[in-house]
């Protein structure tokens, strides 16, 4: 099973950067509670206050995708619907630095 990292970086709309630091804050608790999280971080840019930037490593994909079926998670989506602006960009990686091996499948 290969760790996985997911980035994302969020945009607050205009005047809402303290009210989606709150939500985001939220999920915090919860979040580091759910089986399989391993790191869960909120940050906001020093260059762009409304830039909110998330890292989070889970054990497996599947500790991953469980962790949006949650109450918390759901609850974060629709008040997101208010204070986002644009899409959220998630990027997600898998963790080689604790392989012995590296095989890459490049397509």
């Amino acid at each position: 099973m290969i760790e996985i990292t997911n980035i994302s970086f969020v945009r607050a709309l205009p005047g809402k950067t303290l009210a989606l630091g709150r939500e985001l804050c939220t999920l915090i608790q919860p979040t580091r509670t759910e089986p399989g999280c391993l790191c869960f971080e909120i940050h906001q840019s020093h260059d762009d206050a409304d830039i909110w930037f998330i890292y989070e490593s889970w054990r497996s994909e599947e500790d991953f995708d469980a962790h949006f079926e949650t109450a918390h998670m759901t609850a974060f989506g629709k008040a997101a619907n208010a204070l986002v602006e644009g899409e959220l960009a998630l990027h997600h990686f898998s963790r080689y630095s604790a392989q012995e091996t590296l095989e890459l499948s490049v397509a």
